[in-house]
């Protein structure tokens, strides 16, 4: 059995006026660089930086930070979770673009997916029938901008790798 200050993954359960560590997440009541006020950091176990600051409300003596609760905690990493999830949706959406192309045989799905490598940046232009068959794929740089024209100037070409 482990603990009541432990996770069942070992990492310690804190929970102190200023700072809370629990489910993964760290909350720190920190000096607010900006004001005479206090701020609040959400930081991820594993990440170098917070995922989450935001102001922070004063106690009753108008000088110290309100203490952290249970209340807070769980609101905070609510909120710090859904930053990080929209973050990731917005740099997915930037990795991978899909335009439907109408033809003859139907319409036709371009796919751009672009790979962030340190050294090599690229991106793979793929093309999918109705039923998600790959019909052609190349791979581009990574700038290659994919558009309505772009995307209907490949398919008509025959799938030839763009220029």
């Amino acid at each position: 059995m482990m603990p009541a200050d432990s996770l069942d993954d070992g990492s310690p359960v804190v929970k102190e006026d200023r700072l809370w560590c629990d489910n993964g997440w760290t909350a720190r009541v920190i000096k607010n660089q900006d004001d005479d006020g206090w701020a609040v950091e959400m930081l991820k176990d594993g990440e170098s930086e917070p995922a989450l600051v935001g102001p922070w409300t004063m106690g009753r003596d108008k000088k110290n930070p309100k203490p952290l609760d249970a209340g807070a905690f769980q609101t905070l990493v609510k909120t710090a979770s859904e930053v990080l999830r929209r973050h990731e949706q917005h740099l997915y959406a930037l990795l991978h673009k899909n335009i439907t192309v109408s033809t003859e045989d139907g319409p036709v799905e371009v796919r751009l997916e672009i790979v962030p490598d340190d050294y090599e940046p690229h991106a793979i232009l793929s093309a999918h029938d109705t039923l998600d068959a790959m019909l052609a794929e190349v791979r581009v740089s990574a700038a290659f901008k994919l558009d309505r024209r772009s995307a209907a100037a490949w398919v008509e070409s025959g799938f030839l790798p763009p220029e």
